[in-house]
């Protein structure tokens, strides 16, 4: 059980992507595009601690698969954990994750029905806005791009605004050339889909971009580039 005296922090990025069309329908409680859903964040920790264990540098990935919308649960998940980290560290992710804490990994959690056994894997993340890529092998292989518009093929630059969201309240849209979780039960690889990239901050200060929807309360901010 979490305590009140548990303490932690993160700051770094946050890059996902799901299997719907552009705006995400699951952001508004709407039926997912394909009926189904499949959905990745990962977190790549610049500065983090829990109860003075340092998070610095490592990275983690929560995967979802669900036969409807999310908000009615259902969800088939697993984690992927930095094999770079030792055994505190460890642990110190799986509780943070595991719901026990706050946003938006309570939320995470109260929708999961099966939870997998986590994978333990190195990662390799290359932040570059809507050109961010992230692989973690035999686990995990992410690469974002721009929404191309579909009479002109230019690079479009649209931005969902929503302050009742549970991981942003504010997000760059993009496209996903690659997504694929699990090399042994991959991802349809899906073009048109929706994909994230936000960063993660320790207090509400927007940093000229937005300020997060987590409660102050909250240690993991999110905020978008």
């Amino acid at each position: 059980m979490a305590t009140q005296t548990e303490s932690w922090q993160m700051k770094g990025d946050l890059i996902a992507a799901c299997s719907c069309d552009w705006g995400c329908p699951c952001s508004f409680d709407a039926p997912p595009t394909n009926v189904w859903c499949q959905g990745t964040y990962v977190w790549h920790i610049q500065e983090g601690s829990f109860e003075g264990v340092s998070l610095d540098g490592l990275t983690v990935c929560w995967s979802g698969q669900s036969p409807g919308p999310m908000h009615l649960g259902h969800v088939t998940t697993q984690k992927v954990i930095d094999s770079r980290a030792n055994g505190e560290q460890r642990e110190a992710l799986a509780k943070i994750m595991s719901g026990q804490i706050g946003d938006p990994f309570v939320i995470f959690a109260a929708v999961t029905e099966t939870e997998l056994d986590p994978i333990f894997a190195p990662f390799e993340v290359t932040i570059d806005g809507l050109s961010s890529k992230v692989s973690a092998p035999g686990a995990l292989e992410m690469s974002l791009t721009t929404i191309k518009n579909p009479v002109t093929g230019v690079p479009e630059e649209l931005t969902l605004l929503k302050p009742t969201g549970f991981t942003s309240k504010e997000v760059q849209l993009g496209a996903s050339e690659v997504h694929r979780r699990n090399q042994a039960r991959p991802f349809r690889e899906i073009r048109r889909v929706l994909s994230l990239r936000v960063l993660l901050a320790v207090n509400h200060q927007s940093l000229a971009f937005v300020s997060a929807l987590i409660p102050s309360s909250n240690p993991l901010d999110f905020l978008t580039r």
